[in-house]
């Protein structure tokens, strides 16, 4: 079934009314009509099935959908994880949130790390961040997730080590340096253990920081290190930056999804 966010729906709601650029996609590209049926969701893990109920054919201002049934969203992870993405080249970041999205990452935040290759000045940045958050839209219709995840402003590494200590409760650190794969399964078992245990409360917030090309800084690591983030391998193979974010969220998905 078609699926469409609108903020602020309420359950005290009749009919929902989209409107944007999601109006010419429903009449003109799906060609849909009255008393065809979508999802709405309200980025909030609530979905609402509708039934067209009108719509502005000649203008595209607006689809109106009478509410048929509420229901909880169910594809959040139980834990809010925070991908913080060394920068890499030409458009891999793309590929790296719309796949982080269908596996469940609550937010994207490009670093700019020591050895992050990429240079943009403040306008080419907004308008990527303007194209990454469209991006992490459609991902988020596609694999039907209760939320949009944001993908927030660019970020020194600097700054991002400072959000974290404020704003993340478990830091991972994916680095070609860490210990063996015996250390990386005990530490996802007590990330699994942890959550288990706050399921009912407010959720915890990991953080996953990957290198860009070239990997992290000695400087970096270490920074990373005195701040308490927790080293591990991902293999005995050295992945590329665009690849080791989507196997860290593929480990987190497949254990965390409870």
């Amino acid at each position: 079934m078609h699926r469409f966010y609108v903020d602020n729906c309420s359950e005290a709601d009749k009919i929902i009314k989209i409107t944007g650029e999601d109006v010419n996609h429903i009449v003109n590209v799906l060609r849909l009509g009255i008393g065809d049926e979508i999802t709405v969701g309200d980025g909030s893990s609530r979905d609402y099935l509708c039934r067209i109920s009108d719509f502005d054919k000649d203008n595209l201002s607006f689809v109106d959908a009478e509410i048929i049934d509420i229901f909880d969203n169910n594809a959040e992870l139980p834990a809010d994880i925070y991908l913080l993405q060394g920068v890499p080249k030409g458009d891999k970041l793309e590929t790296v949130i719309q796949k982080c999205v269908e596996l469940g990452v609550y937010s994207v935040i490009p670093v700019m790390m020591d050895r992050t290759i990429v240079k943009l000045d403040d306008k080419k940045k907004d308008k990527k961040i303007t194209r990454y958050n469209a991006i992490s839209e459609s991902a988020a219709k596609q694999s039907r997730r209760g939320i949009i995840p944001k993908v927030m402003d660019y970020m020194s590494m600097k700054e991002a080590i400072e959000y974290s200590k404020s704003n993340i409760d478990i830091i991972l650190f994916p680095y070609e340096c860490a210990d063996g794969m015996d250390e990386s399964r005990k530490i996802i078992e007590e990330l699994k253990d942890r959550v288990l245990e706050n399921k009912t409360d407010k959720k915890l917030k990991v953080g996953i920081f990957i290198g860009p090309e070239g990997g992290f800084s000695e400087t970096e690591a270490s920074e990373l290190e005195k701040i308490g983030a927790k080293t591990m391998s991902l293999g005995h193979r050295i992945l590329r930056t665009e690849t080791a974010g989507l196997a860290i969220m593929s480990v987190l998905s497949f254990n965390l999804d409870i």
